[in-house]
């Protein structure tokens, strides 16, 4: 172990170094939670549901123990910045390192789908960067694609400004929502802010609901691409793997200003 590198409210992050020499980041389960047999059960899914997914864009999982006496998880460690750090300290991307960084999630999020699963929490805390090269994290409220998911109007899981909006009105993540917020953490990238404001969460929520994004100073693709992740309908929301090919160079999908051809 070399420090502590993050902490949430059921588990610690530190930066460890394995016995080849390599950074990894180490995930332990807080205490109070490694006593309770939900808390090991969280872990053994976000486990089971990470070591499904082989991308360049996303976290790769090394290995884990649920039956230790301190649980854990072993990643790979990612260098960079988490996403909302890097805009609000630098500003927001723009041109063709926008483009390259929104193409890398899509493809990164294509990849999480193509294995079965929903990550569920998709926003610019969960994008570590590093250039213009992103890697998606934290599984920890993940799920395989199909799998039960408890929800019900009113409970919010997840990082509420970047939610679709059936998950406001209780519905099951699919991945037509981890598309909406993959469309939101890019418009955040290209903006400096959440494309659905700031404030109270009922504030958020409802503008949410209603469909009232800010997308204005957006420009290139992403002006024509941006609103279709962000439709209401989650039936009418391409998928990830369609937005990663659209915005690959010399893509027929998009023309000069930004339009779209067909969805």
């Amino acid at each position: 172990m070399l420090g502590e590198i993050g902490r949430g409210s059921t588990a610690v992050v530190h930066l460890a170094m394995d016995a080849a020499g390599r950074e990894v980041a180490v995930k332990e389960i807080l205490p109070e939670f490694a006593a309770e047999a939900e808390g090991r059960r969280r872990l053994a899914r976000e486990i089971a549901v990470q070591s499904r997914i082989r991308s360049p864009y996303v976290a790769r999982l090394l290995d884990g123990d649920v039956a230790a006496e301190r649980p854990y998880l072993v990643m790979a460690h990612v260098p960079g910045t988490p996403l909302n750090d890097l805009v609000a300290a630098y500003g927001p991307f723009r041109g063709d390192r926008l483009l390259r960084l929104a193409r890398r999630l899509a493809l990164g999020l294509a990849a999480v789908h193509d294995a079965g699963v929903l990550h569920r929490d998709l926003a610019p805390g969960n994008v570590i960067v590093l250039g213009d090269r992103p890697t998606l994290i934290d599984f920890g409220i993940a799920h395989g694609a199909g799998a039960d998911q408890i929800t019900r109007r009113g409970m919010v899981v997840g990082t509420p400004a970047y939610l679709a909006p059936e998950l406001i009105e209780g519905e099951p993540a699919t991945a037509a929502s981890d598309v909406f917020s993959w469309a939101a953490t890019l418009a955040c990238a290209a903006t400096g802010r959440p494309p659905y404001g700031r404030g109270s969460l009922h504030g958020t929520c409802f503008r949410i609901l209603r469909g009232e994004h800010d997308l204005d100073g957006i420009a290139g693709p992403l002006a024509g691409l941006l609103p279709l992740g962000l439709r209401r309908d989650p039936a009418a929301r391409p998928s990830a793997r369609w937005f990663a090919g659209a915005l690959a160079e010399g893509s027929g999908a998009v023309t000069e200003r930004g339009g779209v051809v067909a969805a």
